[in-house]
């Protein structure tokens, strides 16, 4: 297969400089503010984003080190298999958001609940729709034992470059 490009169409503004103690998920980011500048050639797209509470974020990795197969997750100390975790140290290193939209001024969307590093390329949004988004999840694997610990984690620097 060929390679696939992408083109950021905006950048994560944030508080977080450097990925040292970013909360792991959005639910662990209560309240964290930040914005998204979407590049002026994107602007039309954001036509009627203000309607949605919630918007899904999906981003570059960019401070992610070298991708591994085999890595051991924030919240727990065994290893696992990358595609069992949300470690960003993936063969492609995309990550997902889902974040509260607070308000829309032009090309700047205005969120909370932000666990991103400032700087982080965004690569698309879409809007967060429950009956299309969220199924009745029955097992969460490895995590059963260790979600509980999700709001006091932070990242502690494993995958950095």
């Amino acid at each position: 297969m060929k390679e696939i490009k992408f083109k950021p169409i905006g950048i994560v503004h944030s508080a977080f400089k450097e990925p040292l103690g970013v909360p792991i998920q959005p639910a662990g980011a209560e309240d964290i503010h930040g914005t998204v500048s979407v590049f002026a050639e994107y602007s039309k797209g954001l036509q009627d984003i203000e309607g949605f509470s919630h918007i899904i974020l999906i981003y570059y990795f960019h401070l992610s080190k070298k991708s591994s197969l085999i890595v051991t997750p924030f919240m727990d100390s065994n290893v696992h298999g990358v595609f069992a975790t949300r470690a960003p140290n993936r063969p492609n290193p995309i990550g997902f958001s889902v974040v509260n939209l607070v308000k829309v001024d032009n090309n700047i969307l205005h969120i909370k609940d932000v666990d991103i590093v400032d700087g982080t390329p965004v690569l698309d949004i879409k809007p967060c729709v429950p009956e299309f988004d969220f199924r009745d999840v029955k097992n969460i694997g490895w995590l059963e034992n260790s979600a509980r610990k999700l709001p006091t984690s932070t990242d502690d620097g494993r995958f950095v470059k």
